[in-house]
């Protein structure tokens, strides 16, 4: 039996700073905007286009995110997909299609992380409310090599 799949993967920056909020309930939620760019031919040239993507993360995660991103953190998001509908002030119907993050990850350099592009914290991955962060000597893509780390 085939399984259905809802699944979000998605890179780029963010348009402003983390809105954090509290439930009733005292649950924490944070909401951001997320730019994300591709580039497409048009005619003999190519020029980019950029989608935008309302990311919602709650509880642990949510307080992360609103602890080191701020305007401009580039980010890796991986969540799912969920539409909400309500009505606004005026009775009409809307929707909004927002991307449910189960976890975020820093991509910014720690050099820019110093020079305060996305937040003093010092790793580049954040933790999610269900797996520990690695240390950041675990981290395989890791470009930032030290001189004296260089073998030749």
């Amino acid at each position: 039996m085939a399984r259905d799949l809802n699944k979000v993967m998605l890179t780029g920056r963010l348009g402003k700073d983390v809105d954090l909020r509290v439930t009733p309930n005292g649950n924490p939620v944070a909401t951001f905007s997320v730019a994300s760019g591709r580039n497409v031919k048009d005619g003999d040239s190519w020029k980019e286009q950029t989608e935008w993507f309302r990311v919602v993360a709650w509880e642990k995660l949510a307080e992360t995110c609103a602890n080191y991103l701020k305007k401009g953190s580039h980010v890796f998001i991986e969540g799912r997909l969920q539409t909400r509908e309500w009505q606004d002030k005026d009775g009409q119907k809307r929707t909004s299609t927002e991307v449910i993050a189960t976890d975020m990850y820093m991509l910014d350099s720690k050099r820019s992380q110093e020079e305060g592009s996305s937040g003093g914290y010092q790793s580049n991955t954040a933790p999610s409310r269900n797996k520990p962060a690695p240390r950041r000597n675990d981290n395989p893509f890791d470009d930032e090599a030290e001189p004296e780390d260089i073998p030749f």
